[in-house]
């Protein structure tokens, strides 16, 4: 049960700090923010496993700071999707 709270709690700082960093952060609010983060971490883990770095991530309930960057990295990558889809541009 803690563990979730935890899950819960680093996804939306993940997603609020890759949408500073995305300059999104006034288009979203607290829920896309954890959306974002865990979905990010999620993709941030394939990303690395598939370069052969091996990701872990908060997905996989660890909250080491490695874990966390990973998350953080896949959350940009993200929202750099998003934004090429919804403006044409990455920003």
């Amino acid at each position: 049960m803690l563990n979730f709270f935890l899950w819960l709690l680093f996804g939306a700082i993940i997603g609020w700090l890759a949408s500073l960093v995305m300059r999104t952060n006034a288009q979203q609010g607290l829920l896309l923010n954890i959306v974002v983060g865990i979905v990010g971490a999620f993709l941030g883990g394939l990303v690395f496993n598939f370069m052969g770095i091996g990701g872990s991530n908060i997905n996989t309930n660890d909250f080491s700071l490695g874990a966390l960057l990973v998350s953080f990295i896949g959350a940009i990558i993200l929202l750099a999707i998003v934004n090429l889809v919804r403006r044409g541009s990455v920003r």
